[in-house]
């Protein structure tokens, strides 16, 4: 991914209001981030924990979405999960359910769509083994390069979710 600006983030946000991305909490240490390392940007608000937001290179553009840790979702801390983005397996608490607003009159609306994340967002880097797991997945045979297109593909469907139904469905 291209280095971004804290203001190309902040224009970038299509699912909430103006005044919400203006508030939001953006990474620490903006300019220092593994840009090369990374497919999407994505980051937990340290102000409210229950926010998460993700920024993603798309059709030529930047785009941001929020999300929301989902309410009421029972962990057990025995069990593990499988991020539906970059497929890495978490033992306990190590993968969400966000949810994401839908764009426009959808989301305004109340609806929105969800999936199961990496908790702390860093898909980019567990993919590319910066980032271990507490579970080691020894049945992996892809490469690099062919899990960071399938970790892109199943962002972008995520994405498309949520642009799903408004007029620039195809931004």
């Amino acid at each position: 991914m291209q280095p971004i600006s804290d203001k190309e983030i902040r224009g970038s946000f299509v699912n909430c209001s103006k005044g919400d991305a203006r508030r939001a909490n953006l990474p620490k240490g903006l300019s220092d981030l593994p840009w090369d390392d990374l497919d999407f940007l994505g980051w937990r608000d340290p102000g409210a924990p229950e926010r998460g937001y993700i920024v993603a290179e798309r059709n030529g553009g930047v785009v941001g979405v929020t999300l929301r840790l989902a309410q009421d979702v029972r962990r057990s801390i025995t069990k593990s999960t499988i991020c539906s983005i970059c497929l890495t397996a978490h033992s306990g608490t190590g993968v969400a359910l966000f949810t994401a607003p839908r764009v426009g009159a959808a989301g305004r609306q109340g609806n929105t769509v969800g999936t199961y994340i990496c908790a702390d967002l860093a898909c980019s880097l567990y993919v590319r083994g910066k980032k271990r797991a507490d579970l080691e997945t020894t049945f992996e045979t892809l490469t690099v390069e062919e899990r960071v297109v399938r970790a892109v593909v199943n962002l972008s469907g995520f994405l498309d979710k949520v642009f799903e139904g408004t007029p620039s469905a195809a931004t």
